[in-house]
């Protein structure tokens, strides 16, 4: 009798003591090293698998104080596959609370005002290079898809001008064409019903409103003046006039997978329907992703008598003079001309 009293009070304890083990294991601060490394959790994974994989992976000291809280409390199947950065040091309760939220890990994906879809296409597949599909030419032609865009502009070619610029957060498995879809989306969130309906006054079609757009885009970088730039781009297609713009040829290098940061001479006088220096009218397409602003100021242009433009050497401040005369441009291009012979020496 006295040995199955003792053996009871044996057994108490112990039940004691583990359960206090198990508390203080529950909540005592654990070191880790991969603080900046994601935990990938599948989907799929079993209770036990997920905790002996952050054992391994040293997240936790030992499995067995969560794998008897989750059997007590049943609490396991709360928890969610996903990527995690789990801070150091953290408790194995702060470990089940950030498998509880589901984090799921997302990449940032910034395409800028002006990017060309060989500027975008480099960027996608450098930060998601484990998506097919793999290279940059590989997303160039996914972009040549216009399903996305047959109801705004049925006579495109692929997506440049339709992939809005913006920051973008995606999963790090999100899809090559989810992100293509995302970006048309905006673009079309960017497009409304009236924009259509300015652009047949104008007697144009959405398509060489975006062309225009885009040619300002990259002409100017001051949305006071997108406006004026777009009045000497009307005054040019109402003249017969080329519209000069050399960002044309800087596409067509890019085009042509030969751009080096300089416009030669020779991207001067390409044949390309795209060189605006030898071309009457407007490009094909459009030549960059464009932001509102620029949309609004090929809608609504100035109305002006300019037809020439160039840097304001004064301001330095990426503002442009804008000239109605031959003449006046040309003093107005010396004097720019020997401002940059001067900077750069």
């Amino acid at each position: 009798m006295k040995v199955l009293k003792f053996l009871s009070v044996l057994v108490v304890f112990a039940i004691i003591g583990f359960s206090y083990w198990i508390y203080s294991s529950l909540n005592a601060p654990h070191a880790h090293s991969k603080t900046n490394q994601y935990i990938q959790i599948p989907q799929g994974s079993s209770t036990g698998q997920i905790l002996v994989k952050l054992a391994a992976e040293g997240i936790l000291s030992s499995p067995l104080p969560l794998k008897v809280y989750l059997k007590i409390t049943g609490s396991g199947n709360e928890m969610q596959a996903g990527e995690y950065l789990f801070d150091s040091p953290i408790t194995p309760l702060e470990v089940l609370g950030e498998l509880n939220n589901g984090r799921l890990r997302t990449v940032k994906l910034t395409i800028p005002e002006g990017f060309t879809r060989f500027d975008i296409a480099k960027r996608i597949a450098k930060q998601f290079p484990q998506n097919p599909p793999e290279g940059e030419n590989a997303v160039l032609n996914l972009m040549e898809d216009i399903s996305l865009i047959k109801d705004i502009a049925p006579e495109a070619k692929n997506l440049e001008g339709y992939m809005y610029p913006n920051t973008y957060d995606f999963q790090r498995t999100v899809t090559t064409r989810a992100i293509l879809e995302k970006m048309v989306g905006e673009f079309k969130k960017i497009w409304k019903p009236e924009y259509a309906d300015r652009a047949l006054q104008l007697k144009m079609t959405p398509h060489k409103i975006i062309t225009i757009a885009s040619l300002i885009e990259t002409e100017s970088r001051l949305d006071e003046e997108r406006a004026i730039v777009a009045s000497v781009i009307y005054n040019r297609l109402s003249k017969g006039m080329p519209l000069g713009i050399d960002q044309t040829a800087v596409y067509i290098a890019k085009m042509e997978n030969r751009w080096d940061g300089i416009i030669h001479k020779s991207d001067l006088e390409s044949n390309s329907p795209y060189n605006t220096r030898k071309i009457v009218g407007l490009p094909p397409g459009p030549i960059s992703s464009i932001s509102e602003s620029s949309i609004k100021a090929a809608l609504y242009p100035a109305t002006t008598n300019y037809i020439y433009y160039v840097l304001n050497v004064e301001k330095n401040d990426k503002s442009h003079r804008f000239y109605s005369t031959a003449a006046e441009f040309e003093r107005g291009k010396a004097a720019y001309q020997a401002w940059l012979k001067k900077e750069r020496r």
